[in-house]
């Protein structure tokens, strides 16, 4: 199978490379030429030969994303299929694949999680779309997903926009578990009488009922700076925890959790916070996001 891949930032290019290891012939787009194999997106469907062809889309969501899509639609023909894999939000699939539909282009919405670590442990992958378009694209999901049981990694959600939904929900999760261990971090610090809380922590991650995946990160990264000392308490957010609080106030769910950890992040703007720093060296152990340095004095 060959297919198109646009955008080879920190997972489109970790994408490409496992799809290779794993038998998907890909061609890569990216606006960087030394990671490009082609240079626009007229030369990369060309390179896809006859159809049906299948366009993944990497690329930063909103606007960037709008665009591509746009583009694709005056490049792709009937039968062929765009993925779209980025964070974005689910009322924007709808718009897609309404536009790509009118010229009989599928559309499939992806949810991807697995960060900088997806190409050595696989990718959990929620797709939105249709039976037909879901199972043409079957072997590409196989390849990005981890290995073992399909149902332990990926989900056909549902119809257009379910993939990006679930993502959604999974990301407003994410931020409530990992505001949770930074405070526990944050209380064990503040008492004196534990003096090996990396230590702690990383007993914590067999055997108990906290164990997880976050938690091998923070004690990673604890183990590494046992104070955070070098890593400011600045967090950004990427959106996705918005959306997933706006849509609870939409429909009324309640969200105790989700909602405090996005306001933590907001207060980690205004001034310092170990449990911030936690939260903080979180997101670059697992996704290779940037951490800003201590400021000055």
């Amino acid at each position: 199978m060959h297919i198109g891949l646009v955008g080879l930032g920190r997972m489109g290019a970790n994408m490409r490379a496992r799809l290779r290891g794993r038998g998907i012939d890909v061609t890569g787009m990216d606006r960087d030429p030394s990671v490009a194999d082609v240079a626009t997106l007229p030369e990369l469907v060309r390179a896809l030969g006859p159809g049906p062809r299948v366009v993944w889309v990497m690329v930063p969501s909103g606007e960037p994303t709008r665009a591509v899509v746009d583009e694709l639609a005056g490049l792709l023909s009937s039968g062929d299929v765009v993925v779209e894999g980025g964070n974005s939000h689910y009322g924007d699939d709808r718009v897609h694949a309404e536009a790509l539909a009118r010229r009989g282009i599928g559309y499939v919405d992806v949810g991807v999680s697995g960060g900088v670590w997806g190409r050595e442990n696989g990718y959990g992958l929620m797709a939105g779309g249709s039976e037909e378009h879901v199972a043409l694209l079957m072997p590409v999901f196989d390849a990005l997903r981890p290995d073992g049981p399909r149902d332990e990694g990926f989900v056909h959600a549902g119809g257009v926009g379910a993939g990006h939904y679930a993502k959604m929900v999974h990301n407003g999760i994410e931020y409530g578990l990992m505001q949770a261990y930074a405070e526990g971090f944050e209380l064990l610090t503040a008492q004196d009488l534990v003096t090996d809380v990396t230590g702690t922590m990383k007993a914590w991650s067999r055997g108990t009922v906290v164990r997880s995946w976050l938690l091998d990160l923070l004690v990673a990264a604890l183990e590494e700076d046992p104070e955070l000392g070098t890593i400011d308490d600045f967090v950004e957010d990427s959106g996705e925890g918005r959306w997933t609080v706006d849509e609870a106030i939409d429909r009324a769910v309640p969200l105790p959790v989700i909602s405090a950890a996005l306001f933590a992040r907001f207060a980690s703007r205004q001034g310092a916070s170990p449990a911030m720093k936690a939260v903080a060296a979180l997101r670059q152990q697992f996704g290779g996001h940037a951490t800003r340095p201590v400021p000055p004095g």
